[in-house]
């Protein structure tokens, strides 16, 4: 007897807001002598600002120094005209957060700073989420790196990486350091870093995150998406290659493999996390999105008058649902561009708002109709009962919904920050036929089809395996270590029971959804 997973209890108050998948981080780096680059990378850092919002920071250098300026908050909250201004040099990197290992604190955001024994600074941006950091921190606490008596110190794994590869500096360069090190990371990482004088950019062998290098007139720029390229005016030059290390500097650019390339990239980067105008190993997102829907309406056909996105994300995969299924393409749904991750909890009056702070129907357009929704994922389920509950108070005849990724089952790793796994709806492993009737019933919805993990994969343009597609299929290609060596907490509880002398790492809920009957 298969025993069904459908978490209901996670839409017994289907007004809490969802806990949408989000991204760890985006980095930015430029070296551009004569160039404002923190300015630039202030732009760089605002056209990545959707990977990441809790904190975001800038380094820069000049030659003699490395300043760095950081602040829990968007990119336009921390940096101003004035601080800016204040920030000369010919070098500089730039990262924006979302934490997936380590709290939300002001000694968390990044870029980290470190000074080597030689003197110099080094700060360092993180884009990903290491499987290794207890084992990089029993290291760095071998070092005296760690000091578990500190109250308030960064507890994340890039922090634990700065400081190993500032300690290696001590008898060598940044560069011989890091060809040292990176071999030793376990996970998933693209890496912006610094001294007073280059730039480095570096990349896990998986490339399991996007990195890129731009040109400009008088530099370089290396960052998370293309987007950021474009925004700041610099020409795409290529990808960085999976376990190569580049540094930039005024004899040009020189390039490091330090590991074999195995490619994994992660397919959830196509399906929802990189902006839509970004191009990822030469595909565009918004063609793969919007193909997703051709191939979504050829999967899962339905009757219907109309056929609407759930804005912004949903909205490529529904015009190419349309485009395939010959259903008109309409704005049923109105979006609120100003309601994001804010400071200002809300009350249990405002909660009970739920969707409709976010979302508003059209009750002139959808009344009366069959609507096919497109949604890019369906996480906990909350915001899709919500939503299709308000679609028929609005007048909806039907509400067919359409996911334009496979049902998320699994955790990531790999520096994506899920719900956790007895939170995910569809999380178990159950036949696909009885999970997906689980979950239209727990939605309310009339049918509900989602895109197949090969169709799904096939729209990518790229070989199936090169990516990753773990939270979908339960297929981890990064080796993940014992259970009690993860967590987001795993440092915070390390270096607590450091001081208590007790050995019990961090307990991970997360873990619990990778182990199978």
């Amino acid at each position: 007897m298969t025993e069904l997973s459908i978490n209901s209890k996670n839409l017994l108050d289907a007004d809490e807001p969802e806990n949408e998948p989000r991204e760890e981080c985006g980095v930015f780096g430029v070296w551009a002598p004569g160039e404002d680059v923190a300015k630039l990378t202030y732009y760089g850092l605002y056209a990545l600002q959707h990977r990441g919002q809790e904190a975001a920071g800038i380094a820069v250098a000049d030659g003699s120094q490395v300043l760095v300026f950081k602040d829990l908050g968007l990119v336009s909250q921390v940096f101003d005209e004035q601080t800016l201004g204040a920030m000369q040099g010919h070098v500089a990197i730039g990262h924006c957060r979302y934490s997936t290992t380590g709290s939300t604190t002001w000694e968390n955001s990044q870029p980290i700073f470190r000074t080597t024994a030689a003197g110099t600074g080094v700060a360092l941006g993180h884009n990903g989420n290491l499987v290794n950091t207890s084992d990089l921190a029993s290291k760095a606490r071998d070092f005296g790196l760690m000091d578990s008596r500190r109250a308030g110190g960064a507890t994340s794994d890039s922090d634990v990486v700065g400081a190993l590869l500032a300690h290696g500096a001590a008898d060598s360069t940044i560069e011989q350091a890091a060809m040292e090190l990176l071999p030793t990371l376990r996970g998933a990482f693209c890496l912006t870093f610094m001294d007073e004088h280059t730039l480095y950019a570096a990349r896990d062998p998986h490339g399991v995150r996007p990195l890129c290098l731009g040109r400009l007139d008088r530099g370089w720029v290396v960052a998370s998406e293309t987007a950021a390229l474009d925004i700041v005016g610099a020409s795409y030059v290529r990808e960085i290659e999976p376990g190569e290390l580049l540094a930039i500097d005024a004899d040009g650019v020189r390039s490091s493999r330090f590991a074999e390339a195995t490619p994994k990239g992660c397919v959830f980067e196509y399906v929802y996390l990189a902006r839509p105008d970004s191009v990822i190993n030469g595909r565009s997102v918004h063609t793969t999105r919007v193909e997703i829907g051709r191939r979504l309406a050829r999967e899962f056909p339905a009757e219907g008058d109309l056929v609407i996105p759930v804005p912004e994300s949903g909205t490529p995969a529904a015009v190419g649902y349309a485009q395939e299924s010959g259903i008109p393409y309409g704005q049923g749904l109105m979006k609120n561009a100003y309601v994001g991750r804010t400071f200002i909890q809300p009350s249990q009056t405002i909660r009970q708002l739920g969707i409709r702070l976010k979302l508003n129907p059209l009750k002139e357009v959808i009344r009366g109709k069959r609507l096919v929704v497109v949604d890019d994922s369906i996480v906990r389920g909350n915001t899709q009962r919500a939503l299709i509950r308000m679609l028929r108070e609005a007048g909806a005849a039907e509400v067919h919904v359409r996911i334009a990724s496979s049902p998320v089952r699994w955790p990531c790793f790999y520096g994506i920050d899920f719900a956790s796994p007895a939170e995910l709806i569809a999380n178990g492993t159950d036949s696909e036929e009885h999970l997906v009737e689980g979950v239209r019933h727990a939605i309310g919805a009339d049918s509900l089809g989602y895109i197949s993990t090969d169709e799904m994969i096939a729209a990518t343009e790229q070989p199936a395996d090169n990516l990753c597609a773990a939270c979908f299929t339960g297929e981890y290609p990064i080796e993940l270590p014992k259970e009690t060596s993860m967590g987001k907490a795993v440092l915070e509880t390390m270096l607590k029971n450091a001081a208590t002398g007790s050995d019990v790492l961090a307990d991970n809920d997360n873990v619990s959804a990778i182990r199978r009957p």
